[in-house]
């Protein structure tokens, strides 16, 4: 059985893609295939009105519930990726006198190249998560 599942979010539909189960050494070839490019090239020939999303796509550990989001960005190509990280976490608040469980805290990192990208869907693959902490901290 397969570790973690994935979606897309196109820009052209108001619809996410739940597209299912996926191996974890397939994750890098699935981010790598999709046409970023192609995509913010039609989205610049489209008005604000008819775009959803950044095109994205969401790899998930089902067992742990650690996630990564990758989101392409640029005004007619790809200029960079906006990487989004979602885990369970205990928080405080308050001062620090109250700590409660929150099951999808997200942090953010901008200007990530497809290199920065790799590096951290392999990092998810790995469990590596006080790497992703480090890196994805905003």
């Amino acid at each position: 059985m397969a570790r973690f599942r994935h979606s897309f979010c196109s820009p052209f539909s108001s619809e996410i893609e739940e597209l299912g189960d996926i191996e974890e050494n397939e994750l890098i070839d699935k981010f790598n295939k999709i046409p970023w490019d192609g995509i913010i090239q039609k989205m610049s020939t489209m008005s604000e009105s008819e775009i959803h999303y950044s095109p994205s796509i969401e790899f998930e550990d089902k067992s742990t519930k650690h996630g990564l989001t990758m989101s392409g960005v640029g005004d007619k190509n790809l200029e960079e990726f906006y990487v989004f990280y979602k885990r369970p976490k205990r928080v405080k608040r308050f001062f620090g006198l109250f700590e409660h469980d929150n099951p999808n805290y997200l942090t953010d990192v901008l200007g990530q190249t497809r290199q920065n990208v790799v590096e951290l869907i392999n990092a998810l693959i790995e469990k590596n998560y006080q790497l992703l902490d480090q890196k994805i901290k905003r």
